[in-house]
């Protein structure tokens, strides 16, 4: 498994945090609210994408366009339900990211 620093790329990301919060001396302390699910977006959104651009050359069904549906819209209830406690860099990072899903989603629906 890739490190949260290499998987995620910033040191500043939720998934950093919340592995600094499990490695800390009160490591039985409850995580933030929107760390928990930012990561539980940026993992929805990386399956989105997966969904929507499969890998696997031995399997040759194309995208699953009603998985990468379901994982960007719960993604994107969970981002707004957080949006308010999110750093203004936060919101626009997760907001580039869904926005980004739903576009490619649309192409791949061919609506």
């Amino acid at each position: 498994m890739p490190s949260v620093r290499g998987w995620r790329g910033s040191l500043r990301h939720p998934a950093y945090r919340l592995a600094q919060m499990a490695t800390q001396p009160n490591a039985s302390a409850v995580p933030p609210v929107e760390v928990v699910l930012s990561e539980v977006v940026a993992n929805l959104g990386f399956l989105a994408h997966a969904y929507l651009n499969p890998v696997d050359p031995d399997v040759d069904a194309g995208p699953d366009l009603e998985a990468a549906e379901i994982a960007i819209d719960v993604a994107g209830r969970a981002y707004d339900r957080i949006q308010p406690r999110l750093s203004p860099d936060e919101r626009s990072a997760v907001s580039r990211l869904l926005t980004d899903l739903r576009l490619s989603y649309v192409k791949k629906r061919g609506l």
